[in-house]
């Protein structure tokens, strides 16, 4: 399966994907070259700062290793505002902890989606690298509305 690589610098994310044993075995927090994951990558500095698993739980820099582990959570990471269930908008409750279960810190073959981020600027910008996410969207076109025009009522004699 392919790993799903986003790359972010200054406020921007270029995507890309490469074949999951080129980054097998790399952890969150370590730092990678460029050259690496792609050969237009040639002197950047790219450092892993997280990702995802298959089935959508998230890497957690404290645990080590591939495997799952639950851990207890309070206010920040993987936390919401409200408890599930509530509909209305309360105040967490003070002192709430939940388990979650989290994925170890070692990127495996189950790893489908890596985030990193740029530390060290390579020779040529990534607008020239990815051209095609460069881009800007394009509006939809807007088609006229029609409006009904009411068919002429034939009077028979």
């Amino acid at each position: 399966m392919p790993l799903k690589l986003n790359i972010s610098e200054k406020g921007r994310a270029w995507k890309l994907e490469i074949e999951s044993s080129a980054l097998e075995g790399k952890s969150i927090g370590e730092k990678i070259k460029g050259s690496e994951i792609k050969p237009e990558l040639e002197g950047y500095e790219i450092e892993i700062t997280g990702g995802t698993d298959f089935a959508g739980l998230p890497m957690s820099p404290e645990v080590e290793g591939i495997s799952y582990k639950k851990v207890l959570l309070t206010k920040g990471w993987g936390m919401h505002k409200r408890p599930k269930g509530v509909k209305k908008k309360v105040s967490q409750p003070k002192g709430l902890r939940l388990r979650k279960t989290v994925r170890g810190k070692t990127i495996s073959e189950k790893s489908m989606q890596i985030n990193m981020k740029v530390t060290k600027e390579g020779k040529s910008p990534l607008a020239q690298i990815f051209p095609e996410q460069n881009k800007p969207k394009e509006a939809p076109e807007k088609k006229p509305k029609e409006k009904k025009s009411e068919a002429p009522i034939q009077e028979t004699a």
